[in-house]
């Protein structure tokens, strides 16, 4: 390989690394978001005139009018000072300018190392898909926020248990890319055999888990039965309709499928570990040890934004450590993969 291939090949891999961190960070910023109550503070996509926030007090006076015509601010935030309101509409701007520098950034660069022609083609594929996902992650965010305009004071937990399992599609594609590029191999995700099937279930149960964590938010259904280990005075909650166990819109149920879950993935993560040491599989000896620490810290964290009505400190430290968790599992199956 020639000197300018290696800095090329280089400035690939430190481009997917910043891309990364860019995808975790926006990931942050949107349980942010969400957490705060701030993304219907803008009410229109405004997918070129957003760039700069209001500069002037008439068009602050204008963002405010047009939130003031929604459910949320009729119904919960009729109250809402234009100071107060400047809050939340900080937090859903600088979601949407993230998403667009995101959009940029992935795009620029992805063309400059196609004319480079110095990128192995299998490699470009992947960016190209994750490119397309990024573009799907932009309608999808819109797509979204449409549903808390109209009859709703917040946004359809299923639009954004999709919202949030793309973003988790995203940032894991660029983990696997990362990682065959720095391994130099070409391992495909989907490959399914006996050797590989274990931790691929792992990862779906956990990716499953995530979007039951995105139904509990959208639903604020951690607003009830804040106790810990029983809901309430029992293990199953008291208003549970057992002819009826299919209806996410139940908080009482999606809480206890969302605990349940988690209880199950424990299991089967010690399952793992037992299978991984009777093997004496030790090359997974110590990307077990950082799946089963952050593990350890999710279990934590959940029980603890539980437990404290939901501090929103400890909720956006959940939702971090269920990417890192996401992580480890991947990491887990890449070293395992053939």
């Amino acid at each position: 390989m020639y000197p300018n291939e290696k800095k090329i090949n280089r400035l690939f891999q430190y481009w997917l690394i910043t891309s990364l961190i860019l995808v975790f960070f926006i990931i942050i910023v949107g349980g942010l978001t969400r957490l705060t109550n701030s993304g219907l503070s803008i009410t229109e996509w405004e997918l070129f005139n957003g760039i700069l926030p209001p500069l002037n007090d008439i068009t602050w006076s204008y963002y405010f009018d047009q939130y003031k015509l929604i459910p949320q601010y009729k119904i919960l935030n009729f109250d809402m000072s234009i100071d107060e309101f400047k809050i939340i509409f900080y937090w859903e701007y600088f979601h949407r300018i993230l998403a667009r520098l995101i959009g940029l950034f992935f795009l620029l660069p992805l063309i400059y190392f196609y004319f480079s022609k110095k990128i192995e083609t299998k490699y470009l594929n992947y960016c190209y898909l994750i490119f397309i996902l990024i573009l799907i992650q932009g309608v999808i965010g819109w797509y979204m926020v449409k549903s808390g305009l109209v009859n709703n004071v917040t946004v359809s937990h299923y639009r954004l248990s999709i919202h949030l399992s793309i973003a988790i599609i995203i940032i894991s594609s660029i983990f696997w890319l990362i990682k065959n590029i720095s391994s130099g191999k070409n391992k495909i995700f989907f490959k399914f055999s006996k050797n590989n099937s274990p931790y691929l279930i792992l990862i779906l149960m956990i990716f499953v888990q995530i979007i039951m964590g995105a139904f509990v938010s959208g639903l604020d259904a951690g607003r009830i039965y804040q106790t810990w280990p029983l809901m309430g005075n029992s293990f199953f909650p008291n208003d549970l309709v057992y002819k009826d166990l299919v209806n996410f819109e139940s908080h009482s149920l999606v809480q206890f499928y969302h605990r349940s879950l988690a209880y199950v993935i424990c299991l089967y993560i010690l399952f793992l570990a037992v299978n991984i040491y009777k093997k004496k599989i030790i090359s997974l000896y110590n990307p077990l040890k950082i799946l089963l620490l952050f593990l350890f810290l999710q279990i934590i964290l959940g029980i603890s934004t539980l437990v404290s009505g939901l501090n929103i400190f400890l909720a956006s430290i959940h939702q971090i450590t269920s990417v890192l968790l996401v992580f480890s599992a991947i990491n887990l199956y890449f070293l395992r993969a053939k």
